[in-house]
């Protein structure tokens, strides 16, 4: 079940973040977060609007997802860029791609008109789901991060939403 996350459930998505932090590229980021971190996230999603969303299976969260924005300017403000994890051990099984589905119909209810993903050049499986799922690969940007002893390249890849009806500049 998809549904929109839960201040209780925030435990479960510092254990999904943490050991992507710790064990893999996906995050370009070397020490876990605390759970004041992940409450004072939540908090701030939640103030702005901004959901996130889980995946539930058998009463336990087993991945999620969210966005931001991509840029700090207001020419990006239909522009936005996601972020999906799942749980080690169900990794594989659809559920990240089941989770952006979800997320990119309300970004297409909110008027976005891209969304944007930053992929680290190794993981294989977020790239392939980005393009089953219709992303376009946008390019790289070489050692954009270094983790692990070793230099990352981070891989854009873009996807276009319906966008909004009448943009504006506000």
């Amino acid at each position: 079940m998809i549904r929109l996350a839960e201040r209780s459930d925030v435990n479960a998505i510092l254990e999904i973040y943490n050991e992507a932090i710790m064990n893999t590229t996906a995050i370009y980021d070397y020490k876990p977060h605390t759970i004041e971190n992940i409450l004072a996230w939540y908090d701030k999603k939640v103030q702005a609007g901004v959901p996130i969303l889980v995946f539930e299976e058998n009463q336990s969260v087993i991945g999620f997802t969210t966005f931001g924005p991509f840029r700090a300017w207001p020419a990006y403000q239909y522009t936005v860029e996601h972020s999906v994890y799942v749980h080690k051990k169900h990794r594989g099984k659809g559920i990240g791609t089941k989770l952006m589905g979800e997320l990119m119909g309300i970004l297409n209810e909110r008027g976005y008109a891209i969304l944007v993903a930053g992929i680290d050049g190794n993981n294989e499986g977020s790239r392939l789901m980005h393009e089953k799922l219709g992303f376009t690969y946008s390019g790289t940007i070489r050692k954009a991060g270094y983790k692990f002893g070793k230099w990352l390249d981070l891989c854009f890849y873009q996807y276009e939403l319906r966008g909004p009806l009448n943009p504006t500049e506000d």
